[in-house]
């Protein structure tokens, strides 16, 4: 369904709309946190704000990418905005944490659809050629988010109350909404096929649990090992139920002949590894950079700003590149090659180095991994069947997910293990901030920073090898060009992927 150029332009304002209406969402909401609960008085139950938004939008990727396949993108689409807004209504007018945790349930389903829908569409409007670029303009909504969306947040706390968190939300997705009834065309679906409940439900059961099972293991689950234990035996049992749903149904919700085309697994790999490998760790960089390098919380965010930077800006530029050559296997190998180089930069620097060290460091991973981001969702679309669109598009986002919810919650306890077990007997880990670090005497200081720099150079050379992992799936990549033609057969081999 190729369109003209005006109304491609105004899809591409439409979703980029959207996609940062989802993206700044999360952002905005992790910096008033404290308000929120505060005033709802339950501080110790802060966690469920986020978790419960980040679970429900993660685990609901498979089915609304099934359901676009089966009931076509536009409606899904659709949907998944107004139920956004009307979610980020009640969260508003949420009086206990019950309540709140409730709508961001729902704000979360419609953020998976948000996060998703656009992607899918692209992959059903645009030749594949074109699909690199799109992605990329629309896939900038992340990095800007993440750079406005902290700084948005407080400012909206701090002058209108935490209820307008959510309330923004509503003014700005009215006007999306309004562009994206213009905009995104009517795309058809294969209604009357049957969709997979029983896998679906499945699925949402072992991707929690496994998720659950990770963070607990991590943060040490009170009760003993108990938690844990019946967590991931839910997984595995789950996990292995799902598999075998899948092989009997007809329209399975993540279609297990995906992980059969080559060129498809090695953009599920890579996709996985940037999860695992930046997504997991940026968050804790700005207690690194206070401890280790003793800065301010404000300097400290010269750090991630920098990651966050150099992601926006190779991912334009290869978008950009991708469409006009075709060309694309040279992106995640040199993207994945830069990013592990970052971060073992990162684990080889001593404490003390000037800021602008680490700041190139982690800009190198940003611009790695931004160089093949959104370019492996286009190759993988590609290679399979325009029937399947939605269905390869949220399985390349859902891995993603689940390795950096995962692999975050393992290197926050590795972290905290760590840190307790070498702090100076003058601090008391329960209560660690870095303006009790500032007050002690310098011999302390030197210490801690140290200590955050031992426990840190270890993870860091972890990442590193999970995007070594990304190489060599990188060099298995077929080679091939992305066709300047709408309906081009889908990219199997590297044969068949030459237009």
């Amino acid at each position: 369904m190729p369109l003209s150029p005006w109304r491609l332009r105004l899809l591409i304002v439409s979703l980029l709309t959207v996609s940062f209406l989802g993206a700044l969402d999360h952002t905005v909401v992790a910096t008033s946190l404290a308000t929120i609960t505060g005033e709802l008085g339950a501080v110790e139950q802060m966690s469920w704000v986020i978790v419960s938004y980040t679970l429900a939008s993660t685990v609901l990727l498979p089915v609304l990418g099934k359901l676009a396949d089966l009931v076509g993108a536009r409606l899904i689409f659709l949907s998944s905005l107004a139920l956004f807004l009307v979610a980020s209504l009640f969260c508003g007018l949420a009086q206990d944490i019950t309540q709140l945790a409730a709508a961001r349930v729902a704000q979360g389903i419609g953020s998976a659809g948000l996060h998703l829908m656009p992607q899918t569409i692209v992959g059903e409007v645009a030749s594949p050629r074109e699909r690199p670029r799109v992605l990329a303009l629309i896939g900038a909504a992340f990095p800007i988010a993440i750079l406005v969306g902290p700084l948005a947040g407080g400012l909206i706390t701090d002058a209108w109350g935490w209820r307008w968190v959510f309330w923004i939300n509503i003014p700005v997705g009215m006007i999306a909404l309004a562009l994206a009834v213009v905009a995104v065309p009517h795309i058809a679906g294969r209604s009357g096929r049957r969709f997979d409940i029983a896998g679906a439900v499945v699925l949402g059961i072992t991707v929690t649990a496994f998720v659950l099972a990770a963070g607990w293991a991590s943060a040490g689950a009170s009760g003993g090992g108990a938690p844990v234990l019946i967590a991931a035996l839910v997984a595995i049992v789950g996990f292995a139920s799902f598999i075998a749903i899948e092989l009997r149904v007809s329209e399975p919700v993540v279609p297990l002949r995906h992980f059969a085309n080559r060129t498809i697994l090695v953009c599920i790999v890579l996709s996985t590894v940037i999860g695992v490998g930046l997504f997991s760790v940026v968050s804790y960089v700005p207690t690194y950079i206070q401890m280790a390098y003793r800065t301010t919380a404000t300097v400290s965010g010269l750090v991630p700003i920098a990651t966050v930077f150099g992601m926006l800006v190779s991912t334009l530029v290869t978008g950009s590149l991708a469409s006009r050559t075709g060309r694309y296997r040279i992106f995640p190998i040199f993207g994945t090659i830069a990013a592990a180089v970052g971060l073992l930069v990162m684990a080889l620097l001593p404490a003390g180095m000037p800021l602008w060290v680490p700041m190139l460091a982690m800009g190198l991973v940003g611009i790695g991994t931004g160089s093949f981001m959104n370019i492996i969702v286009a190759v993988a679309q590609s290679a399979a069947p325009r029937s399947d669109t939605g269905s390869v598009t949220a399985t390349v986002s859902l891995v993603r997910q689940v390795g950096s919810t995962t692999a975050t919650a393992i290197v926050g306890g590795l972290i905290g293990a760590g840190v307790t077990l070498g702090l100076p007997a003058s601090l008391d880990a329960a209560t660690l901030t870095p303006q009790a670090v500032s007050a002690a005497s310098p011999a302390v200081q030197a210490q801690v920073a140290e200590l955050y720099s031992s426990v840190l150079a270890p993870i860091f050379v972890g990442l590193a090898l999970a995007y070594a992992v990304g190489i060599v799936a990188a060099l298995l990549l077929p080679q091939g060009r992305l066709s300047d033609e709408y309906d081009a057969a889908p990219l199997t081999t590297a044969e068949t992927a030459v237009a």
